[in-house]
């Protein structure tokens, strides 16, 4: 089988496209896949360091910047000859996206040429760019069972969940000895994304100070762009471990007992399917607040709590921190809710649909 996948922006939309990619393989060992991206985000170093072909697009999301968006139109317009030529080319049975503004030039080509098309939407609210190609393509799967109805005009739509989170599942442990830290001791993650946050960082420097003197530990995740600045001048507990990074996130994961997260579509599928309780810090820096409405799905079913970043205060979230594992029962209930809510078997989902979509 041949297979062109496009995904931009954030891990958000890239791991899930890595995840299936991997899960093909697994059952198809002579898969061929051409994965198209953006020129300048993640992707473009990620995909290519995994060995997988790539093809770059200059392309930017929509601002209310009137110059650039005139410019993006052309870049648009441009990009949709430039897939159709690629597609032509590669000639794939299948081309699939994944999220971000790159995918819209790709799954429009695809059609064109008249070639079977999947849509992978990871948040509660649709991204636009799904939203406008949801009518054409063939198939859309989405991570909350709530946006089944929420792609009116789709010709099928399926509840897949997120298969980031079946590969969070089958993550390697890493355990808290393994980064220097006590296994007898309750382990907090804090992290905020994939890429970090500045305005998240300033706030926590008090969380961590307050968080010295507990009887838990920490691993903060600074992102790799804000950690020199984090950790300058700065001397934390023995309890308290600072990273810029860590690639195998979801195997910590395992061995931690709450994290503190924004509430990105991986990070949640990961939560859901490690079923570890939470205290969402949704980013409002996103389109359309969509994070605070991914955490809201899963508050709402007593599985997690959030607090808002305008809300956020230091010794309120350790209070939280502290009464949650203080109480046994509720911190067990949302365990098992969690349990409730996670889908893990979202890849084997997706790739039997797509089998049956190419008979």
């Amino acid at each position: 089988m041949r297979i062109i996948v496009s995904a931009g922006g954030t891990g958000g939309h890239i791991y899930p496209a890595i995840s299936i990619i991997d899960k093909l393989k697994e059952k198809d060992k002579k898969l061929e896949v051409l994965y198209i991206g953006t020129t300048n985000r993640m992707e473009s170093e990620l995909i290519p360091k995994r060995g997988i072909p790539y093809k770059g697009l200059e392309i930017y999301g929509f601002t209310k910047n009137i110059g650039r968006d005139i410019k993006n139109i052309y870049l648009v317009t441009s990009n949709y000859f430039k897939c159709r030529k690629i597609i032509k080319e590669f000639n794939p049975d299948l081309v699939l996206g994944f999220g971000g503004y790159v995918t819209y030039p790709v799954i429009k080509a695809a059609k064109s040429l008249k070639i079977k098309t999947f849509i992978h939407e990871q948040n509660s609210l649709v991204g636009k760019t799904n939203k406008a190609l949801s009518k054409n393509v063939d198939l859309v799967a989405v991570s909350f069972l709530s946006t089944l109805k929420k792609f009116p005009k789709a010709k099928k739509v399926i509840y897949s969940g997120n298969p980031c989170g079946e590969a969070a599942k089958n993550a390697k442990i890493i355990k808290k000895s393994d980064i220097g830290l006590d296994n007898n001791k309750k382990l907090v993650i804090v992290v905020a994304g994939s890429l970090g946050s500045s305005s998240l960082n300033e706030k926590m420097k008090e969380f961590l100070k307050l968080s010295k003197k507990s009887s838990w530990q920490v691993v903060y995740i600074t992102g790799k762009n804000h950690y020199e600045t984090f950790i300058k001048g700065t001397r934390y507990n023995s309890n308290i471990k600072i990273l810029p990074f860590l690639d195998n996130l979801p195997g910590l994961m395992k061995s931690a007992d709450l994290i503190i997260s924004r509430a990105g579509a991986s990070t949640m599928s990961e939560i859901l399917s490690l079923s570890l309780p939470a205290i969402f810090i949704p980013s409002p820096y996103v389109a359309n607040n969509h994070q605070y409405y991914n955490a809201k799905e899963i508050v709402d079913n007593n599985a997690s709590l959030m607090i808002e970043e305008k809300d956020l205060n230091a010794k309120e979230l350790y209070n939280m921190v502290e009464n949650l594992f203080q109480d046994k029962q509720k911190y067990e209930i949302m365990k098992m809710n969690l349990k409730n809510l996670g889908k893990i078997e979202s890849g084997k989902i997706i790739v039997n649909e797509i089998g049956e979509l190419l008979k």
